[in-house]
């Protein structure tokens, strides 16, 4: 009996009551990275500590090497572009929050089996690159155009299906201006890393990570709409493994606070001393701009608001908020919430869903607060 694909590809499970994490999700995890919550000190993510989540193998792009974008499909103009023919374009950047579509999939019950994220799976970066609707306006994009389909170079198996990593975007979203999609090939003024899609990926504000293709050398105008693996079987919000679900498109509104005090190394408790304390966070939503972050220091039964900074005129970017607490010796839970525009509000109890997308359960924190005497 011949060998299969599917052998050495597992279809995807739940984890079954009380599994713990195993090797294969401890493999995920190492080769995948998120942000440390203390660095949501910075504005701008400096790229080593700006969430990674990679599908298959990182490709190896040594400097130089010549790298070209094939534009193709329902256009007037087959296009093949190499890296100083799209700089010869408009250059723009963006500051722009990207969010993994699993992160916090570790804490739904039952824990759908994949990467397992808590709430670290973002990282905000000012992409700089062309304005996609400037290369499809040059090729001449046919009226019957519904869908653009991105090909990236990483390539591999899931779910028994071999494939490159494919995404696409409805042709409004792709020739649109707000947000205005960018083929990006720097990463905070220096050129793509190479885990972060050197030398060329996609930058779709305000859309899960999975629509931003990284490691981009095709680009095709399509007149129907992409049915890949990564548009129809994966990143959809199902309740059952055989319904069509809804697609993972937008990211949802959430408010990270940035955890006071200092650490313990295991459970990552924080401790902090009695008196005044500033608790302060980011918040984003892609779906409209945030217009309310809440904290709670007693487990959720009470909430004041926080000061919200101004965006600065930076849609697609994170913004900082912050509250004064004064802590008291005992035990607090800390938590925030965000809510939008559109009138979306972080849940307290999250909305289950098999692939655990989308999740925006608010982040608890654990806080001892030392006796005012204390030395230990």
């Amino acid at each position: 009996m011949g060998h299969r694909l599917a052998d050495t590809s597992t279809p995807a499970r739940l984890a079954a009551p009380d599994e713990g994490i195993g090797r294969d999700e401890l493999a995920l995890a190492t080769r995948n990275h998120g942000l440390p919550l203390e660095a949501l000190r910075y504005d701008v993510t400096p790229p080593g500590l700006h969430y990674v989540l990679t599908h298959y193998d990182i490709p190896y792009v040594p400097d130089g090497t010549p790298w070209q974008l094939t534009v193709a499909g329902r256009v007037r103009r087959e296009l093949q572009l190499s890296l100083a023919d799209l700089r010869a374009f408009p250059q723009v950047t963006t500051r722009v929050t990207l969010e993994c579509a699993g992160n916090g999939r570790a804490l739904l019950t039952p824990r759908p089996v994949s990467q397992p994220w808590l709430v670290e799976a973002v990282g905000t970066a000012e992409w700089t690159g062309v304005p996609l609707r400037l290369v499809l306006a040059e090729a001449g994009v046919e009226a019957d155009a519904v869908d653009v389909l991105f090909t990236g170079a990483d390539h591999g198996v899931e779910r028994g299906v071999e494939q490159d990593y494919q995404r696409s975007l409805p042709m409004d979203v792709a020739t649109g201006t707000e947000p205005e999609v960018l083929l990006a090939y720097a990463m905070n003024g220096a050129p793509l890393p190479p885990q972060h899609g050197h030398p060329l990926r996609l930058v779709v504000p305000g859309w899960y990570g999975m629509a931003h293709v990284k490691w981009l050398r095709q680009v095709d105008v399509l007149d129907e709409p992409f049915t890949g693996f990564q548009q129809s079987v994966a990143y959809r919000l199902r309740q059952e493994s055989g319904e069509e679900g809804e697609p993972v498109t937008r990211i949802e509104p959430r408010a990270l606070l940035l955890p006071p005090g200092f650490p313990d190394f295991m459970s990552r408790a924080r401790v902090v001393r009695p008196g005044p304390v500033t608790l302060e966070g980011r918040a984003w939503s892609g779906r409209a701009p945030v217009t309310r972050v809440e904290v709670s220091t007693d487990a959720g039964h009470t909430w004041r608001e926080a000061e919200l900074e101004p965006d600065g005129g930076r849609r697609w970017a994170w913004r900082r908020w912050h509250l004064d607490w004064t802590a008291t010796p005992g035990e607090h839970e800390l938590t925030a919430r965000a809510a939008d525009a559109e009138g979306r509000t972080q849940p307290l109890t999250q909305p289950w869903n098999r692939g655990g997308f989308a999740v925006n359960l608010v982040q608890r924190v654990p806080v001892l607060c030392l006796e005012a005497d204390s030395g230990d």
